[in-house]
């Protein structure tokens, strides 16, 4: 479905971020996408809905195809409209409005009012806190709730691939295990593919298909996520676990070597 080609992203027309990423997202799969701070992960997903251009960035080299048709230059309202969302770090909201009418915001690209209608009702199925503060101002709401909300805001649009950036960001472990079971259960039951940008690498890993590492903007390591998820070395940079058990510094760790790059 989403296919990165050796891209490569700048800033300014001067700061180079990403060198040569390559990665897949099949239809219907999820995907996670590891890495530190400042490893280019949002700026990757940002190169996939559009928003680079907001921020006086660019795809300069390389390609991203979805569906077989290319992407990298168009906007990001042509971007949703072919079925791709980006739920944004930080939880962005339109606080003055209530709950529900910042549901309605992500169906603006849609004329389907009755199928409008019946995509509210499963919003609040798969958030049912969110049917109980529908009418609340959405400025006042908590960070779980402005997680559910903004990832409800999402399926509003009837997204074909979602691209998630640190869902479990501030919120606490009983939310953030509630709010990856939630994301599972899109991906599975909607058929909804889902790219994973989270550093919480045992979660991620737990529920994703495949997984890819970014360091220092490039690509450094992929596989399937029950290989990555036993790899010595993902336990070791994410954990800060040696072979033996003991914890270690991020900066005692090894930094992977550069993985090939893919032809396009």
């Amino acid at each position: 479905m989403l296919k990165l080609n050796n891209i490569e992203v700048i800033y300014l027309n001067v700061i180079l971020v990403l060198k040569g990423v390559s990665l897949d997202v099949p239809d219907g799969k999820l995907v996670s996408l590891l890495g530190g701070n400042g490893a280019g992960k949002t700026t990757t997903l940002k190169a996939i809905s559009g928003l680079l251009y907001v921020e006086e960035g660019e795809v300069s080299d390389g390609s991203i195809e979805f569906d077989g048709r290319r992407i990298d230059r168009m906007h990001p309202e042509d971007v949703v409209r072919l079925g791709i969302v980006q739920v944004m770090e930080g939880r962005p909201l339109f606080e003055h409005l209530s709950v529900e009418e910042n549901l309605k915001v992500g169906a603006y690209i849609r004329s389907d009012a009755p199928a409008v209608s019946k995509d509210m009702y499963l919003v609040y199925d798969y958030f049912p806190k969110l049917k109980h503060l529908r009418h609340a101002t959405s400025g006042y709401l908590s960070g779980g709730e402005r997680q559910m909300l903004v990832m409800g805001r999402a399926l509003m649009a009837r997204p074909k691939l979602m691209l998630l950036d640190e869902p479990s960001l501030g919120l606490s472990p009983m939310l953030v295990k509630e709010i990856f079971g939630i994301v599972k259960r899109i991906n599975t039951n909607e058929k909804t593919s889902i790219l994973l940008v989270e550093q919480n690498a045992k979660l991620a890993l737990e529920m994703a298909d495949y997984g890819y590492v970014m360091e220092n903007g490039r690509v450094v390591m992929d596989g399937p996520a029950e290989k990555l998820r036993d790899n010595e070395d993902i336990k070791e940079f994410y954990l800060g676990l040696s072979k033996v058990g003991q914890r270690r510094s991020y900066r005692e760790v090894k930094h992977y070597k550069r993985r090939k790059r893919w032809l396009a």
